[in-house]
C-alpha cells in the first residue's frame, strides 16, 4: 500500500468545519448516530460499511442500542488523520442520515 500523507493541524481544523457533527478524538474523527431501533442502527451500519468499502477506506464501527459510532483514522498515514478520512465522512453525510 502507498503511504498517505497526514493532514496538518490547520488542515484538520478546516476539514472539521466542513463536516458538522464529526469530532476529533486524538488522531481520529468520530460521530455517533442515533437510530429509532436497534435494527435501524444495523441497517445504518451496513450502509456506512458498504459506502466505505467502495472507497477502500474502512471505519471502526460500534453498534450499540439504538446508536452507531463511526471512527476514522488512516493506517497508511501512520494512524493519523488524512484527507481520506474526511472524504469518507462526506460520503456518509451524502447518505442523508442526520439523526444524531
Amino acid at each position: 500500500m502507498a503511504k498517505v500523507t497526514p493532514l496538518t493541524e490547520a488542515e484538520i481544523t478546516e476539514h472539521l468545519k466542513q463536516h458538522p457533527g464529526w469530532e476529533r478524538d486524538g488522531d481520529s474523527i468520530t460521530r455517533t448516530f442515533k437510530a429509532d431501533t436497534y435494527m435501524a442502527g444495523l441497517a445504518l451500519a451496513a450502509a456506512i460499511g458498504t459506502t466505505c468499502d467502495v472507497l477502500g477506506h474502512h471505519p471502526d464501527l460500534m453498534i450499540g442500542w439504538k446508536k452507531v459510532t463511526v471512527r476514522f483514522t488512516t493506517h497508511d498515514a501512520g494512524n493519523k488523520l488524512s484527507a481520506k478520512d474526511f472524504e469518507a465522512a462526506g460520503k456518509i453525510a451524502a447518505l442523508g442520515y442526520h439523526r444524531d
